[in-house]
């Protein structure tokens, strides 16, 4: 027997009048309202929004606005190491020299089943949401995904007509 989601939509706007199955797009989970750090901020800035905002990382974005890496917590533990064993200043001390360029843009066209899929297949807690120019449109993440998941949870699975 052949199950569908109930937040699979049907798009009749294809040519030739057929319909593709789409499902719900990453753009009803994902976080909007972003956290982003410029390369020259302070660490110790850094550290204080982490832990006032309560998340575990950042976009590093450069003055006209295109990703160029990312900053999170582990990022942000360098600076105890690098304060004992190299005697550095924490206050001193920039994003630059800790942010990494390790990070996944995925389509804001993409849609949930789509980012499962890529979490899936990568170690990747979060990936950076861009539109077709390449420019920060948000962020989506596994606990975003597990929230899709619980919206159709219980009966919302009916059988394939």
């Amino acid at each position: 027997m052949n199950f569908k989601p109930k937040f699979e939509k049907k798009d009749s706007q294809k040519s030739g009048g057929s319909s593709v199955k789409m499902y719900e797009p990453i753009t009803n989970y994902m976080a909007k309202n972003l956290v982003t750090f410029n390369s020259d901020t302070e660490i110790s800035e850094v550290i204080d929004t982490l832990l006032n905002k309560r998340i575990s990382g950042a976009p590093v974005l450069n003055k006209h606005k295109e990703i160029i890496g990312m900053i999170d917590d582990k990022d942000c533990l360098h600076v105890l190491v690098d304060s004992v064993y190299h005697n550095l200043p924490i206050r001193k001390r920039i994003v630059d020299a800790y942010m990494t360029d390790v990070y996944k843009t995925i389509s804001v066209d993409a849609d949930i089943v789509d980012v499962a899929n890529e979490f899936l297949k990568t170690t990747f807690k979060r990936f950076l949401v861009i539109d077709h120019h390449g420019k920060l449109m948000g962020q989506i993440s596994r606990r975003d995904i597990l929230k899709a998941i619980q919206s159709v949870n219980q009966t919302n699975w009916h059988p394939q007509s």
